[in-house]
């Protein structure tokens, strides 16, 4: 599959929106701890997409290396969004209802990969991420969520484990909502560079709205099933993006993560999108990559 990657440059982008440094909204990633090793590299590179839209100053939250750190109490309100690329510890109880109220109060938050397997006990994470997988859940959590091969949505109240995935490869994502602001203006189908397939995710599933699935084939060891890989979940008066790709620096710089996220971070902030669909997102027969920045 490597004749299939093409590596593209930052500087092909065009329509990003020109806002002046006093109107730019403020970004908070928060991270610290998480089962992927990869994430202080993951976390500077989504600090850096957020920035080239131009729309977004980033600052970050990091817990202490293990365990619950009480003296992890970022201010939610004072952003417009909150990125989360972690999975660890709990955090404090005055954190979490902090969290809960930020966003009750409409406030905006991006779910990243791993960060749907944190706070499976939670119930109020749970509801705010739609679905999730690992960390003990279970049908007692909430149904299976999947796409059949004819279009048909299903929800499996099946007893089992959530959250599995097979051999990480590229595959192909497909677009269920061709209207939704981060979705407008893609292909309908497009090539993903290589990842973990996240499959058999369950939870509330409460207000979700499945944005983009991806079959997760059993050559590959997984469901067979077309699996949720983006998705909108309304929580209170707030909204979240949440999107299983990411794993590593390697799937995250597939451009059509990169413009995914962008604009997932813009609507999720917003209500709207402004940014035009970049040149080199990809399309149904190839991966396009871009270099990384250090």
């Amino acid at each position: 599959m490597k004749r299939m990657l093409t590596l593209f440059f930052l500087g092909l982008l065009i329509g990003t929106p020109q806002v002046s440094a006093s109107e730019k909204m403020k970004a908070l990633i928060v991270d610290g701890q998480n089962n992927h090793r990869v994430w202080p590299k993951t976390t500077q590179m989504m600090k850096q997409y957020l920035q080239q839209t131009g729309l977004f100053t980033v600052d970050i939250a990091t817990t202490a290396a293990k365990g619950t750190d009480a003296n992890f109490k970022p201010k939610f309100s004072d952003y417009s969004v909150v990125i989360s690329n972690y999975n660890g510890a709990p955090w404090p109880k005055e954190t979490q209802d902090n969290l809960v109220a930020y966003m009750k109060g409409g406030g905006g938050l991006v779910v990243v990969h791993a960060a749907d397997n944190a706070f499976s006990k939670w119930p109020e994470y749970n509801r705010m991420i739609g679905l999730g997988g690992w960390g003990g859940r279970t049908e007692k959590n909430g149904p299976y969520v999947y796409y059949t091969d004819n279009g048909e949505k299903k929800q499996d109240t099946a007893k089992g484990r959530g959250g599995s995935h097979g051999a990480r490869h590229e595959f192909l994502i497909r677009v269920r909502d061709t209207k939704h602001p981060i979705t407008q203006g893609l292909p309908v189908a497009w090539m993903h560079g290589q990842d973990e397939l996240y499959d058999r995710l369950r939870g509330p599933a409460t207000n979700l709205h499945i944005l983009a699935t991806a079959l997760s084939s059993k050559t590959k060891g997984g469901t067979g099933r077309h699996e949720p890989m983006l998705m909108v979940i309304e929580y209170g008066k707030g909204r979240v993006f949440h999107t299983t790709l990411g794993h590593d620096d390697t799937s995250q710089r597939c451009s059509g993560f990169i413009a995914t996220f962008q604009r997932g971070a813009e609507w999720v902030a917003t209500g709207k999108v402004t940014q035009s669909v970049p040149d080199d997102f990809p399309n149904a027969d190839q991966v396009r990559l871009r270099a990384i920045e250090d």
